[in-house]
């Protein structure tokens, strides 16, 4: 490891976020002088690899966090919020990729692009939209800057691969079981994925709705500023592989055109303009996958509204929609270059 930069641990280093973590501060050459890959007992002692060089992964405690001056943690609700205040007294900034503090007051929650002025005020923590809310709010932001968004209606389409390694892998069998006729076994969805869609992520609330859909509503509406914000979501699982893509419909306080909504996106840091339906080019999970971009494209007027439009975008939920983000937080805060 490099003798300057930051000495860094990964929290949940073996699931998937966790992985994707370690490649992206390799790929933007984010300054590490060490890397402590941590994991559960289960994972201890495994090795994974870093520019070139074996790294083992070491169990997670209490005492895992000396010496470490960036946390990047994937490793659950649970043990965020019994580890991260320990990384944190530690003296170490940590970005939480789970659901833990996302809705604590005195935690920000943050997407560079669309409010770095939030990380300013931390206390040694900070909170990582839930992928699909970051995926939406990348193409809601411009709008709202230009003409304030009043009403969203929101339905996600979310790749496998959100629900981690033990999901793709059944999908994977469910197809082979499927080419030879044999019945689908499932584990982890709570009916078949393959050659299906599932209208539930996570589990039901009260109100009828599951609590994606509602970390949807109430992180929108944190990361946006804008507590009066109406939205309505509804998040499906689909038997895609990576990305998950995203049905916008949203009501603003004046009209914006399709024209304007372009030149908008187009604009907009992270945000990539794929909208031209006539040679069917728009923005597909085979398209955003691997890539940090989110993508816009289906632009067009909502026929039920005067002041309100319809679009689709797509993201890959590990990268933007978790580590990327995740990594970008970091290099904000600690004002690393690019």
């Amino acid at each position: 490891m490099s003798r300057s930069g930051y000495r860094v641990a990964i929290a949940g280093a073996t699931g998937a976020v966790g992985q994707t973590m370690l490649s992206i501060l390799a790929e933007r050459n984010f300054p590490v002088r060490s890397v402590r890959l941590l994991a559960s007992e289960r994972s201890e002692g495994k090795v994974l690899h870093f520019k070139g060089e074996e790294v083992k992964v070491e169990r997670l405690t209490e005492r895992s966090f000396e010496g470490i001056e960036l946390a990047l943690f994937s490793a659950g609700a649970s043990r965020s919020k019994e580890f991260a205040p320990e990384a944190v007294r530690a003296g170490a900034l940590v970005v939480d990729n789970s659901s833990a503090f996302r809705m604590d007051p005195t935690v920000p929650l943050v997407v560079p692009e669309i409010n770095p002025g939030a990380a300013r005020h931390h206390s040694g923590l900070i909170a990582n939209p839930n992928c699909t809310t970051v995926v939406t709010v990348m193409a809601l932001k411009p709008l709202h800057e230009a003409a304030t968004v009043k009403r969203v209606i929101v339905s996600s389409y979310q790749a496998v691969s959100g629900a981690g390694a033990q999901a793709l892998e059944e999908l994977k069998q469910q197809v082979r079981a499927w080419v030879k006729g044999e019945p689908a076994e499932s584990k982890v969805f709570p009916h078949p994925i393959a050659f299906n869609l599932i209208p539930q992520v996570d589990v039901f609330e009260s109100s009828g709705y599951t609590r994606e859909e509602m970390k949807l509503v109430h992180e929108t509406r944190k990361i946006l500023e804008d507590e009066t914000m109406r939205i309505a979501a509804t998040t499906v699982r689909v038997p895609v592989w990576y990305a998950h893509s995203v049905s916008v419909t949203a009501e603003t306080e004046r009209k914006v055109t399709v024209e304007e909504a372009r030149r908008l996106f187009a604009s907009f840091p992270g945000l990539t303009l794929w909208d031209d339906p006539a040679n069917r080019q728009y923005p597909m999970p085979i398209v955003a996958a691997g890539k940090d971009e989110c993508y816009v494209g289906r632009i067009r007027e909502d026929l039920s509204s005067d002041k309100g439009l319809a679009f689709w975008v797509v993201g890959d939920q590990l990268r933007k929609g978790a580590a990327l983000n995740a990594i970008q937080i970091a290099e904000l805060v600690l004002g690393v270059k690019r």
